[in-house]
C-alpha cells in the first residue's frame, strides 16, 4: 500500500478519511494490505477508515489470547479518542471485534464479520500450515482463496517465513487454543447492534454453515453470499464487497 504506516508509542496503522470511524482488523496471518480496497473506497466517502497493526505476534506468550488482542483494541480507540466506530473484521479479526463488542457494546456502531472465526473451533488450528517445504505452504496458502493466483509472492514468502520461525509458531497456536477457549455462540444473542455478515460460499477455513449460525445467533444480522469466493471476500472481490458493505450501511443510516 502507498500510505505510510505511522508508529506512534505502542501502536502502528494506517488512516484515511473524515467521518464515522471504521477500524478494520486483519487475521491471524493477514496483513494491512489485505484491506487495501476497502481502505481507498470508504475513506473516499465520508469515513475515517483505521487499520491498526495487531499485536498477534508481540505480546508475551501469557497474553497472546483473543481478550488481550480485544483489550488492545479499547487501548486503541481510547489512544485515537474515538468513542464507538464500525468494527470490521476478517478471520481472527472478526473473533476480536466479537469479543470486543460483547464487553463493550456501546462503543460499537456497527459489525462488519468477513470469514470470522469465533464459532467454529476447527477453523484456527486445521487452517494453519504446518512446517513444510516451500511447495508445501504455497499450496496451503493458496488454497485459502478461490482463485489461487489472489494469493501473491509476497504472502506466499510471508507465510513461510512465519511457519519456519519457533517464536511465532508457538504464538500462532496459543492463539488458536484461545479462539477455542473464547467461543462466542451463547454471548451472540446479547449483541443488539448492526451486523453485516460477508461470506465466501467456497470457504474451506470457516466454511458456509459457521456465517448461517452467525445470522441465526446475532440480534440483527443481514448475511449476503459471494459465488466463487474463499475465505477473504474483501481480497477476491474487492468491488462486491465495496458495493454491498455501503448500500448496506446506508440502508442503515451508518
Amino acid at each position: 500500500m502507498s500510505l505510510t504506516l505511522k508508529k506512534e508509542g505502542k501502536f502502528s496503522y494506517i488512516e484515511a478519511g473524515e467521518g464515522r470511524p471504521i477500524i478494520l482488523l486483519h487475521g491471524l496471518m493477514g496483513h494491512l494490505s489485505n484491506f487495501e480496497g476497502v481502505f481507498k473506497h470508504f475513506s473516499k466517502i465520508g469515513y475515517k477508515v483505521i487499520m491498526p497493526e495487531l499485536p498477534i505476534y508481540s505480546l508475551p506468550i501469557l497474553k497472546t489470547n483473543v481478550r488481550n488482542l480485544s483489550k488492545f483494541l479499547k487501548e486503541f480507540m481510547a489512544f485515537k479518542n474515538i468513542d464507538s466506530a464500525i468494527l470490521m473484521g476478517n478471520s481472527l479479526g472478526g473473533h476480536i471485534a466479537l469479543y470486543f463488542a460483547k464487553m463493550n457494546l456501546s462503543k460499537v456502531d456497527a459489525l462488519v464479520l468477513t470469514g470470522s472465526s469465533g464459532l467454529y473451533e476447527k477453523s484456527m488450528g486445521d487452517s494453519y500450515p504446518k512446517r513444510g517445504n516451500y511447495e508445501y505452504i504455497k499450496a496451503k496458502t493458496e488454497a485459502v482463496f478461490y482463485r489461487p493466483e489472489v494469493a501473491s509472492k509476497e504472502m506466499i514468502d510471508d507465510v513461510y517465513a512465519l511457519v519456519n520461525d519457533r517464536s511465532k509458531v508457538l504464538k500462532t497456536l496459543t492463539i488458536a487454543k484461545s479462539a477455542i477457549r473464547h467461543n462466542m455462540a451463547k454471548d451472540l444473542p446479547d449483541m443488539i447492534v448492526p451486523a453485516c455478515i460477508i461470506w465466501g460460499k467456497n470457504d474451506t477455513v470457516t466454511p458456509p454453515e459457521v456465517a448461517v449460525d452467525f445470522q441465526k445467533l446475532l440480534p440483527d444480522a443481514q448475511l449476503f453470499w459471494f459465488d466463487e469466493c474463499g475465505h477473504a471476500p474483501m481480497m477476491e472481490h474487492p468491488d462486491k464487497f465495496n458495493d454491498v458493505l455501503e448500500k448496506w450501511l446506508k440502508e442503515r443510516n451508518l
